[in-house]
């Protein structure tokens, strides 16, 4: 499939710093990702080693590297080049052969070979403003084998509209004193002007359509974080 001159450039969406290697080089120490828990719940989901998982948005594949001894297959997908390096560095050093990494994003991936039995996304759809998440969310939908599963977080405000202030304003006030240590409320302020987070009660819909069955709504109770185990139809 040839990309539609009307689908945005998403390398142009993921953020200057994300492709800047100086940054890149100290992201996981920001970001704090601990893959461990998301691993354990795609393993209790049933991925095993006869299965292929495509993570999608991901960054310094802190996922594929975890997951890979326990997969035949892992894409790793991003737009950036920089984040891709880690993850083949990565990979390299720990003696892992079973990842292929892809420049691509979510509306220009293109899977190659049989379907794949997980997708998941950490962290990554916020780049999409509403429109192109449901078309990120119905290219996955195609992409996955009939009953395999997408697995997904993000920042998704479980709130109503007259809620919004005071939710985001005790979420920016426990925000990192500086950059070295985590999200600051500058980076947090950033990411709200100018990246798509969205509500739950839009996103789930929008995965409907798309063709899946929610199975698991995870951590809604945090009013900014979410995730969704879904189905595909």
């Amino acid at each position: 499939m040839t990309t539609p001159a009307w689908f945005p450039d998403e390398l142009d969406l993921a953020g200057s710093e994300h492709l800047d290697a100086d940054y890149v080089a100290g992201y996981d120490r920001k970001a704090g990702t601990d893959p461990a828990d998301d691993l354990a719940h795609l393993l209790g989901l049933g991925l095993n080693k006869q299965h292929t998982l495509v993570d999608l948005g991901t960054g310094t594949g802190a996922l594929p590297l975890a997951a890979a001894p326990h997969c035949r297959r892992v894409v790793a997908v991003d737009v950036s080049v920089p984040m891709l390096d880690v993850v083949r560095q990565c990979a390299a050093e720990a003696g892992i052969g079973n990842i292929e990494c892809v420049q691509a994003g979510f509306l220009s991936y293109e899977h190659v070979g049989e379907p794949p039995d997980f997708v998941y996304s950490r962290h990554a759809l916020h780049h999409l403003s509403d429109f192109w998440k449901v078309m990120a969310f119905q290219r996955i939908a195609d992409m996955l084998r009939p009953g395999g599963v997408f697995h997904f977080r993000d920042l998704f405000f479980a709130v109503e509209p007259g809620e919004v202030t005071a939710v985001i304003e005790r979420w920016l006030g426990n925000a990192a004193a500086t950059p070295g240590a985590g999200w600051t409320r500058e980076e947090l302020e950033t990411h709200l002007r100018e990246e798509y987070s969205t509500f739950t009660w839009l996103i789930e819909p929008m995965l409907e359509r798309a063709g899946f069955e929610i199975r698991v709504r995870h951590g809604l109770d945090s009013k900014i974080y979410a995730a969704y185990t879904c189905v595909r139809r």
